[in-house]
């Protein structure tokens, strides 16, 4: 077991990270909250340039570069379900795919025409009939109609693939937030130089390189056909959503009130991070959720 994407892959991400920034950068979700119905059109070019929507994500090698292409997008806070469409599956004519709670299933897939299959924590697939109003940061509640059937390979990539794109926003929020001390001073000194600010942005760095860990394990049990997979990316999910509460914490406290102002790239982080974070369950509901598919048999592997 190789915990490190391919060389391929991780050049892929960074070309990725090149083709957003040369897109817009971090005004593209601005412009998306401004227009959510240009979504499609603003970051459409980039991602059909980089042939995001060629990959086979049932293929080990194209896995590994989607996961990366999702941090890429994370990192920007791309205003794009790109995880959801790479997730979509191989036996339906849909361009993506939603894992969704029981009660209120909802989706970022406000603004968008696409068509979207969907897919609970117990493995039940329907399709997208229909959405209701837009929410806060492209939210709607989603209207579905049963297939009755069950699809725990879809499952398996539609939880781990965000967490791609979550560990990608990490990137960037540690990354902005160590920028940002360096260069404020207070009492003659930058922020950096104290001790309690290096303390909180170890705490925020070890839950980040945490979750690139899990999240490199859990895309090795996909690949790999594990039995567990579905386990591995719930688990995953549960390290990246507490991951999240640490980081973001750390790092609006270290960059102030000024951290809460839509000046900051860290508010559109933050505030974009939230969906990946609550859908389709919550910290608690998640943690629920994996103690009654594994609290008998335990986890294997990095999470035993």
């Amino acid at each position: 077991m190789i915990l490190d994407l391919g060389d391929d892959a991780a050049e892929y991400g960074r070309q990725a990270l090149r083709a957003f920034e040369a897109a817009g950068g971090d005004l593209l979700v601005q412009q998306a909250e401004a227009k959510p119905a240009e979504r499609e059109s603003l970051v459409g070019p980039a991602l059909a340039g980089l042939g995001a929507w060629d990959l086979d994500v049932r293929d080990a090698d194209e896995l590994e570069a989607a996961a990366a292409l999702c941090r890429s997008a994370g990192y920007w806070a791309l205003p794009y379900p790109v995880a959801e469409r790479l997730a979509r599956p191989a036996d339906l004519d849909v361009d993506g795919l939603l894992v969704v709670a029981d009660n209120r299933p909802a989706g970022t897939v406000a603004g968008l025409e696409s068509r979207w299959a969907a897919i609970t924590l117990d493995g039940r697939r329907s399709t997208v009939t229909g959405q209701g109003a837009a929410g806060p940061a492209f939210v709607a509640e989603l209207e579905l109609s049963a297939l009755g059937d069950a699809g725990t390979g879809d499952l398996a990539l539609g939880l781990t693939l965000p967490c791609w794109t979550l560990l990608g926003m990490l990137d960037r929020a540690i990354a902005l937030t160590t920028a940002h001390v360096t260069l404020r001073k207070q009492f003659g000194q930058t922020l950096s130089s104290f001790q309690g600010v290096q303390f909180q942005l170890t705490d925020a760095e070890v839950e980040r390189s945490g979750v690139d860990i899990l999240a490199k394990y859990a895309l090795w049990s996909i690949a790999t056909g594990r039995p567990e997979a579905v386990d591995d990316a719930l688990a995953l999910r549960l390290a990246a959503i507490e991951a999240a509460e640490v980081v973001f914490r750390v790092c609006h406290q270290l960059h102030g009130a000024v951290g809460f102002c839509d000046e900051t790239t860290l508010s559109w982080l933050s505030r974009y991070s939230q969906p990946l974070r609550r859908l389709p369950l919550g910290l608690s509901a998640t943690r629920t959720q994996l103690t009654r598919i594994a609290g008998r048999r335990g986890l294997t592997g990095l999470y035993a």
